[in-house]
Order: structure tokens, then sequence, then C-alpha cells
């Protein structure tokens, strides 16, 4: 059976990126150079954190939203390929949510991005059906996963909590009716605790 999962970094405020997002500094004030090196330099030490990024990258759908694919804003004047280079780490289906009517734009090693203009119940049905039998992560940012736990169509939420507070910012959970979560995992690596809790209906 298919099931719906958010990753997510975030600091232990609960922020997942700073204030003044730009191209040049994707996750704002972060605490750090923009591009979030203390918020995801866990990443950094994948023999220590495999089994947390192995689990990101199984799943046969991504839904993400626009500010996490790229910094343009209203209608597409440019053809923006997201922040990753021409083979991003998905190689499977990922929709972006926007406003703005976009082609299917297509990458190396399997990735493709579909971008959808009605709605996150839309962009979950597609993915569902692109998925199959597999699941599907609502990658991010914190705004989109903020959505779809309101929505109640995230049945895991795993987080990825670094030492360090930001005080403002996006931040998880804002927005969101109270939740009853049930602990399933949990685990302290050196720069980064990681928590997994299944979503109770």
């Amino acid at each position: 059976m298919t099931k719906v999962t958010c990753d997510l970094t975030v600091s232990l405020d609960g922020y997942a990126a700073g204030h003044d997002q730009t191209e040049e500094r994707p996750f704002g004030e972060d605490g750090g150079d923009g591009w979030g090196d203390r918020l995801h330099a866990w990443y950094a030490d994948s023999q220590e954190n495999q089994a947390e990024i192995a689990r990101m990258t199984t799943v046969k759908a991504f839904i993400m939203g626009r500010n996490m694919f790229g910094p343009v804003r209203g209608e597409w004047d440019r053809q923006w390929k997201g922040w990753w280079g021409d083979n991003p780490p998905y190689h499977a289906p990922v929709f972006v949510l926007t406003h703005y009517p976009r082609d299917p734009q297509p990458m190396e090693g399997g990735t493709t991005f579909h971008f959808v203009t009605d709605g996150i119940e839309s962009a979950f049905k597609q993915a569902r059906e692109a998925a199959g039998d597999g699941n599907i992560s609502i990658h991010g940012g914190a705004t989109t996963v903020n959505q779809y736990l309101a929505a109640g169509l995230i049945d895991e939420v795993r987080l990825h909590i670094v030492p360090m507070t930001l005080g403002a910012g996006t931040r998880i959970f804002d927005g969101v009716p109270p939740l009853n979560l049930e602990q399933v995992q949990s685990r302290a690596a050196n720069a980064v605790t990681h928590l997994t809790y299944r979503v109770l209906r």
C-alpha cells in the first residue's frame, strides 16, 4: 500500500528555512551561507546517515512547492530547471505546485518536473498515479508540507533536527490543526537527530 511521507530538516525551533530567500541565498537567513550549509551539514556525513538518505530516494513520486523548485516568481520568464543541475537526485516524477502553467521539464536520470496549477489535491492524485504501488514524498518546503498535513494526506512525518535555532522563517506545523502522532523511530547522530512519527487518523 502506498505510504505518503515527508522528510524535512529543521532547526531546533522548527524552521526549515530563514526569511529573505533569494536565488543567491535559497534558504534565506539560515544562520549560515544561505545554502543550508549548517542546516544540511548532516548530509555530508553520508556514512553515518546512510539509512536516512537512502530512504528519501526510494519513493516513486515527489511533490514540492514552487519555492523549493526555484526562485522564479510569477510567469515563467526563463527556463529554470531547478537547483540540482542536469541530473537531479529524484530519478522519478516530481510534481511542482505553481499558479502558472508550464510544460513538463524532463531531466537526466529519470526525473521529470511536472507543473501543477490546480491545487494540492490534483498534485496528490497525479503523484499517486505515477507512483503506482510505490511511496510518495511531500518533499518540501515546510509550507507545502504544512498544506498536506492540514489536509490529512501525510502518513509519516520524518524530521531531521539540527542543534541550532533560527528564531524566524518558514516553520513546520504552522497553520496545521492539532495532530495525534505515534513515535516510530528516533536516532541521534553527530550533527542531527532523526525522528519518525506516524500520523494517527
